[in-house]
């Protein structure tokens, strides 16, 4: 498989932030923007390794700024690391007020997507090369991030062990 440079991948989402997008304060939910990051992650990745694609993790979503009802946000992903059948995204959410056209980052996540065949098992997917210096200070950072996810994922697994499908406070034994 050949490698891939990462602009390649390059997904661009627009909304209007409308009211039934926004919670009691005005300002869109946090589920409705994670929705959106994990929606143009996974176009990113598809467009990546042209197979389809599970979210494997979301590192986090950083909210940096409110966005308001009435605003536009702008996401924008693409692929910064792959590895084997897994795929480092990069999501930048941008916030901007049309009537001012004030634009603010109100997010920023790192996601990794799993690329799976007809039988929902892992697949290979190509390799990917960074080109402008954002690119490289991204990639550069990728495996230090993996090694987090990879500690981070085996911690879940012990919590989801320890506290298994009961509820806590129901196992007094």
């Amino acid at each position: 498989m050949e490698s891939k440079p990462c602009i390649e991948s390059l997904t661009v989402k627009n909304s209007h932030v409308l009211p039934p997008d926004t919670n009691s304060h005005g300002t869109l939910f946090g589920g409705k923007l994670m929705a959106y990051i994990d929606d143009v992650a996974a176009i990113a990745s598809v467009r990546h390794c042209r197979k389809p694609v599970v979210t494997a993790s979301t590192d986090s979503v950083d909210f940096l700024q409110p966005v308001f009802e009435g605003d536009t946000i702008c996401l924008e992903a693409f692929v910064t690391a792959t590895h084997n059948t897994s795929m480092e995204v990069f999501v930048k959410a941008i916030t901007e007020n049309l009537l001012t056209g004030d634009r603010k980052v109100c997010a920023t996540a790192f996601l990794s997507m799993v690329a799976v065949d007809e039988n929902n098992e892992p697949t290979p997917v190509p390799g990917v090369y960074p080109e402008s210096e954002q690119e490289k200070w991204l990639h550069e950072g990728a495996e230090r991030r993996r090694l987090h996810r990879k500690e981070r994922r085996k911690e879940s697994k012990e919590l989801a062990e320890k506290f298994g499908t009961g509820l806590p406070w129901m196992d007094r034994s």
